[in-house]
């Protein structure tokens, strides 16, 4: 490997000039004025997969911002590599808080700070050096690869399942590879084989017509914000945390003992976690660990509750509604759809008959993903990480949501491994957003080790 990471050695302060101008294009998804920026973005990638030797290099128009592909298939009979990226960033607000300008990159104590850097474009752009170290050097991959880098992600990817359904034979592979995750640290390095889904409603307990004086009407009707307390509490245990959804835990996949004994390596203080946080103790389901909880295990949060008076002052009122928002962290093999499904019929049996309930599903639900860490691809990754930083990596569970991951692992059948290169304190969708240097160097020698193990295990 020593040619291709001595290129990548070499060429490093050039790719760092070319990320700049990758992270000086504003390309927020969200924006309706950003559209130019988005095309400009897509273009850009484009250009770099050209670049560094890939193929078929197209945009492919969706319904909202498009898709970036490119492929380099020489490798006969090696096995295929998906990468998968996002172009797209968050927006950069508040910007009195920014340092420097979110969209001017700027090096400063061995960091680039600019909106994307970590959260993709400087996670993304690793890969399309590395591919293009291997075309320089050997003219040649040891596997086959695809790139496919979206417009969408920090708006939910909204037509990317949508793509990829379309576009099954052309994405096919034998695993799918994404750095759009983190570490734990420069000196902890982790891979992620583990995320949580999502489901997401809100409900709205109605009493009567109308806000009621509660002196007149107190005592004689029911209190909807209390209903809906008492319908909360009714939906976890408030001693065990076992959520008392019926059906709730049913397709839970039990970790593994291996899983729990990789677990348990992670370096973690529940006395510290909890003081960084500024909580009085950790609390949580019942025999399992901070971490299992917080990474393994579903949950049942609710998120905002509101009703009757909440300004300065006194108002006597006896509201006639009160509403909550809820969300369910979801773990492997659990339907985000049928979770929603139980808890509705749960709060339709709980629900007095003194009150209306009604009870909302959003449609940001998002399936859980798990990848065994035995498998392939994990293997592969944990023997490019011991490569590059001299020790084997910690496994880990992501407790937040990348629906995406999801959707390809169903949609192409293939393992998903997520080899992120960012660190806990890289501000993402914060002001001052940044990358570390040495990741982002010790991600292209990563990157690099990871497609030759791969072919290796697969041969």
């Amino acid at each position: 490997m020593k040619d291709v990471l001595n290129y990548c050695a070499a060429h490093q302060d050039e790719y760092l000039e070319q990320l700049k101008d990758f992270l000086r294009i504003p390309s927020i998804s969200t924006s309706e004025e950003a559209k130019a920026d988005i095309a400009k973005a897509a273009s850009f990638v484009a250009a770099q997969l050209k670049g560094a030797g890939m193929n078929s290099v197209a945009i492919h128009p969706t319904k909202g911002h498009p898709v970036v592909y490119g492929e380099w298939l020489g490798a006969k009979g090696a096995p295929t590599v998906l990468i998968y990226g996002h172009y797209d960033v968050q927006p950069p607000d508040p910007l009195d808080l920014w340092k420097t300008p979110p969209f001017e990159p700027t090096i400063r104590d061995g960091k680039i700070f600019a909106r994307g850097s970590a959260d993709d474009k400087g996670q993304a752009f690793i890969h399309m050096k590395v591919v293009e170290a291997f075309m320089k050097t050997r003219g040649a991959l040891p596997v086959n690869v695809k790139f496919i880098v979206e417009g969408e992600e920090e708006i939910g990817s909204t037509n990317l399942a949508d793509f990829v359904k379309k576009n099954k034979k052309m994405l096919a592979c034998d695993v799918i590879l994404i750095s759009d995750t983190h570490m734990m640290g420069v000196k902890q390095p982790s891979i992620t084989y583990g995320l949580r889904g999502l489901t997401y409603l809100e409900m709205t307990v109605t009493a009567a017509k109308g806000d009621m004086h509660s002196g007149t009407f107190g005592g004689g009707v029911a209190n909807p914000i209390q209903v809906l307390a008492e319908i909360l509490t009714a939906c976890k245990d408030p001693k065990t945390g076992k959520i008392k959804i019926p059906g709730f835990y049913d397709d839970v996949v039990v970790m593994t003992k291996k899983e729990r004994a990789e677990l348990a390596k992670l370096p973690h203080s529940d006395a510290k976690w909890a003081k960084d946080i500024g909580a009085t103790k950790v609390h949580g389901e019942k025999g399992f660990t901070t971490v299992e909880r917080t990474g393994t295990r579903p949950t049942f949060e609710i998120n905002g509750i509101w009703g009757g008076h909440t300004g300065a002052g006194v108002k006597t009122v006896l509201p006639a509604k009160a509403s909550a928002k809820v969300s369910m962290r979801l773990v492997a093999n659990q339907n985000p759809m049928k979770i929603a499904k139980l808890f509705m019929d749960y709060v339709k049996k709980v629900t007095p008959d003194t009150v209306k309930c009604e009870v909302k599903l959003y449609d940001n639900n998002g399936h859980p993903a798990l990848t065994p860490i035995d498998s392939a691809g994990m293997r592969a990754a944990a023997a490019a990480i011991k490569a590059v930083y001299k020790k084997d990596p910690f496994f880990t569970r992501e407790g937040g949501s990348i629906p995406v991951v999801a959707d390809f692992q169903q949609l192409l059948g293939s393992e998903a491994v997520l080899l992120g290169f960012g660190l806990p304190d890289d501000n993402l969708h914060a002001p001052n957003e940044k990358f570390d240097i040495i990741q982002f160097s010790n991600g292209m020698k990563t990157a690099a080790c990871f497609l030759d193990e791969f072919a290796k295990i697969k041969a």
